[in-house]
C-alpha cells in the first residue's frame, strides 16, 4: 500500500458510519450503502455538491471524475490529487453528509 492509498483509507475510515467497499471495481467508502468517496489513480474522488464541489474544482489538477476516460465525466464526482490531501478529510465529510442525507 502506497502513501496515497494509506491516506485514503485513513480519511475514509475516519468518517462516522463509513464502511469500505467497491465502486466500479475501485476501493471506496459508503454511508447507508451509498458511495461517497473512492480511490482512483492514487487520487481521492468525492461525490460533492454546492460550495464543496466548487471549491474542489478550483484546486490545481482537480477534475470531474471520468473513470472510463471517454469524455463522460460524472458531474457530481470530483477527483482531487494527492497534493491537496490536506483537503481530503473535509471533502470526505461533506460527501458523506451529502449522500447520507
Amino acid at each position: 500500500m502506497n502513501k496515497e492509498e494509506k491516506y485514503f483509507h485513513d480519511v475514509g475510515a475516519s468518517v462516522d458510519g463509513a464502511l469500505s467497499g467497491k465502486l466500479f471495481g475501485k476501493l471506496c467508502f459508503k454511508i447507508n450503502k451509498k458511495a461517497f468517496c473512492c480511490f482512483f489513480e492514487d487520487e481521492m474522488v468525492f461525490k460533492l455538491n454546492g460550495d464543496f464541489h466548487k471549491k474542489a474544482l478550483t484546486l490545481n489538477g482537480s477534475q470531474l471524475f471520468d473513470p472510463s476516460k471517454k469524455g463522460r465525466p460524472m458531474k457530481e464526482w470530483v477527483q482531487v490529487p494527492f497534493e491537496h490531501h490536506k483537503h481530503w478529510k473535509k471533502f470526505a465529510t461533506a460527501a458523506a453528509e451529502y449522500v447520507g442525507g
